[in-house]
Parts: structure tokens; C-alpha cells; sequence
């Protein structure tokens, strides 16, 4: 009896073959954009968002909210832009002031290049959309500074949902989870 390859099985070790090898060649080529079906996806999204805010008592002025992404070298697109959302907190009327938005390379007392921005807040929604005119690129961290007129006037842990969103036509949004802002009453004595 001779032995006769089975073309099915050598044709899965192949198929096998060449998905292990793949991604060897796909890391050692720059990324690029994911485009399907006309919309824009990042290759690697950023995947967590961290938050900062060194003024958090009831009511206080002059706090700053800190969001900072670190874009991933493979991202294959920039950032275009972020979509923070309040979803969490029982004072839901304190409010930005939008014109004071800034933005930068680098996180929070490690300040590099500012990078221009533009804000708008949607008050009904408790929504906060950052655009970046000149989308910071894949490798970049990226800090969001928002500016309340005030703290909320309640204490409680505020949450805000964020997205990021990849430069390019008909972006496709990637969640990063939840910044949390705790805000506490003053102590008294």
C-alpha cells in the first residue's frame, strides 16, 4: 500500500502555517488605516483613558479635568477626536467653560506641545466632544483638559464614558471605559 498525502490535511497545516507566520510580517510593516466599507477603524485602538483632577471638593472653581490616551504605535490613524459623556453623578447641571478647553502632548504635570482643539458641550446630553484639527498621531499620549465654572455642588462619584475617535472618513468610535471623578464634601471641623 503506498502512502498518499491527504490534500485536506496538508492544505490546514498550510492554512495554519501561514496564519502563524502572518502576523510576524504584519508587525514588522507599518500600520495603516482600516477602511471597510467606506468607514475609518483604528488597526489598534488605545484601550483605557486616564483621569485626573487635583481640585475635588463641592463647588470648587478653578478645577481642571484631565483625560489622557496614549494612541498606540500601531494605531494605523491618528485621533481625530474624544466623546466624553457624563453618565453617572447626581449633579447634572454644573457646566465647562468650552473656550478654556486645552489640549497637549504628554499627561498632566509632564506638559509637552499643545495641540490645538476644539470643544462643544451638550448640556441636555452631558456630552463633551474634543475635535483635534491636526490629529495627533499613532505613538503620541494625548491629554484633554476640560475646565468647569465650578465642581458639582454634590458629592459623589461622577462618571464619564469615553470614546475615541480615529481620523479618517466615516470614523468608526472605539469605547475606553470610564473616567471616574470622585468629589467630596470639605472637611469640617
Amino acid at each position: 500500500m503506498s502512502a498518499r498525502p491527504v490534500l485536506g490535511l496538508g492544505l490546514g497545516f498550510g492554512l495554519i502555517g501561514a496564519l502563524v507566520a502572518a502576523p510576524l510580517a504584519v508587525a514588522s510593516a507599518p500600520a495603516r488605516a482600516v477602511e471597510l466599507g467606506g468607514q475609518t477603524w483604528f488597526v489598534s485602538p488605545p484601550w483605557k483613558v486616564e483621569f485626573r483632577n487635583y481640585t475635588s471638593t463641592v463647588g470648587a472653581v478653578g478645577a481642571e479635568y484631565y483625560f489622557t490616551v496614549a494612541l498606540p504605535a500601531a494605531a494605523g490613524v491618528g485621533l481625530a477626536g474624544l466623546e466624553l459623556q457624563q453618565t453617572r453623578g447626581v449633579d447634572r447641571t454644573f457646566s465647562f467653560d468650552v473656550g478654556r478647553t486645552r489640549a497637549f502632548l504628554g499627561e498632566p504635570r509632564r506638559e509637552g506641545p499643545a495641540i490645538p482643539v476644539e470643544g462643544q458641550f451638550d448640556d441636555a446630553t452631558r456630552v463633551f466632544r474634543v475635535r483635534f484639527p491636526q490629529p495627533p498621531q499613532p505613538g503620541q499620549t494625548i491629554t484633554v483638559a476640560l475646565r468647569p465654572w465650578r465642581n458639582p455642588f454634590q458629592s459623589d462619584t461622577y462618571l464619564f464614558a469615553v470614546t475615541a475617535i480615529p481620523a479618517g472618513p466615516n470614523p468608526v468610535p472605539a469605547p475606553l471605559g470610564f473616567a471616574r471623578m470622585p468629589i467630596y464634601e470639605p472637611f469640617s471641623r
